[in-house]
């Protein structure tokens, strides 16, 4: 059974400031937390509800389905959870492309992100500090395991970006037609905050913007989801490399 000090604990792993406290984080699902442990995140407790799910070197406590809704952050409880240490990482220069996020907010935009980033061969991000916590247990369950093989470096981009070399791509509305641009297999790109878009500090220092154009008739949807626009921008930059 699951005690009431690790239910307490547990359920204050979905607050950023106990994530920090204790350096632990919580991940639910077989595939997730299998991904984890195959990239050595050291696993600091699993419980589950079915005895087959993991290879039996990896202890595991057995507990009802009732006892993992009172510890899991999920609307619909999985059949496994487990709490695993957030790793120190020594962040490594990448010489190819990078996504830069300036201050995004929503959960699930920031997992899929991290995920079309392994998707799309990007080995690191860059985010402001404001930037969604990807310990967030909603992040880390939109992540599906790609978590494990995504650099994500929290810092102030503002900085970050002056002492690059890099050319330095801002997606904006009146930007330059991403289909007619001529992309390169190196630079940042840099996509903004969900409700108001690029930082005006960030849109300085910006060497090329471009846009993902409308071509709807009436031409009145303001603006694409985040995630769905990150996937385009990469599709294009990885298609012409």
């Amino acid at each position: 059974m699951v005690s009431k000090n690790q239910i307490k604990l547990i359920n204050s792993l979905q607050q950023k400031k106990y994530r920090k406290l204790h350096n632990l984080f919580i991940a639910e699902g077989k595939k997730v937390i299998q991904e984890l442990i195959d990239a050595n995140f050291s696993l600091e407790h699993l419980f589950v509800t079915k005895t087959d799910l993991f290879d039996k070197k990896h202890a595991a406590t057995l507990i009802l389905d009732s006892e993992l809704k009172k510890i899991s952050a999920l609307t619909t409880a999985n059949d496994c959870l487990a709490v695993f240490e957030i790793k120190e990482t020594t962040f490594k220069p990448t010489s190819g492309l990078e996504l830069a996020l300036d201050n995004i907010k929503d959960p699930g935009n920031m997992g899929t992100i991290i995920r079309l980033c392994d998707w799309f061969g990007i080995s690191k991000i860059v985010c402001t500090e404001e930037t969604v916590d990807i310990y967030n247990p909603k992040v880390v369950q939109a992540t599906m395991g790609s978590l494990a093989r995504v650099q994500v470096e929290y810092t102030n981009l503002v900085a970050y970006l002056k002492a690059t070399d890099l050319e330095i791509f801002g997606t904006f509305m009146d930007g330059k037609n991403i289909y007619k641009s001529n992309l390169p297999s190196k630079g940042i790109i840099v996509m903004g905050n969900e409700a108001n878009g690029i930082s005006s500090e960030i849109e300085q220092l910006v060497t090329q913007k471009i846009a993902i154009p409308r071509f709807g008739n009436l031409q009145q949807t303001e603006s694409l989801n985040v995630a769905t626009a990150t996937a385009i921008f990469l599709s294009e930059f990885k298609r012409n490399n």
